[in-house]
């Protein structure tokens, strides 16, 4: 008797177990990486680096290829390539911010008349 009551009680718990398990795997399968808090991260770090491109531009600073990696970036976060598009988006910031800060430190540079087109 009282073995088959453990046995049983032991059936319970795995059953249990493995439904819980299963639920939660079945959530994470379903979240689509739109909606993954790290996609948000990198929307938002998209958003970034279209700011400082915009800001360098500005000032006449965008580096030429700023604005395709932001659109390479955009492409990634749809295609659910999360970690590219991050590498992307981060790079393009970068570019955006050096553009700017070199723009500004160049803004008076007088240049000698031999160099002058």
């Amino acid at each position: 008797m009282r073995k088959n009551r453990f046995i049983s009680i032991l059936a319970l718990v795995a059953g249990l177990a493995v439904g819980i398990v299963g639920c939660a795997t079945a959530s994470e399968k379903g979240m689509t990486a739109k909606q993954s808090p790290k996609a948000a991260e990198v929307a938002q770090m998209i958003s970034d680096a279209d700011a400082a491109r915009k800001k360098a531009a500005s000032v006449k600073g965008e580096w030429r290829d700023t604005g395709k990696f932001i659109k390479n970036a955009q492409k990634a976060l749809e295609a659910s390539e999360l970690e590219r598009a991050m590498k992307l988006a981060k790079k393009a910031k970068a570019e955006g911010e050096l553009g700017y800060a070199q723009a500004v430190a160049q803004k008076d540079l007088k240049m000698p008349a031999y160099l002058k087109y």
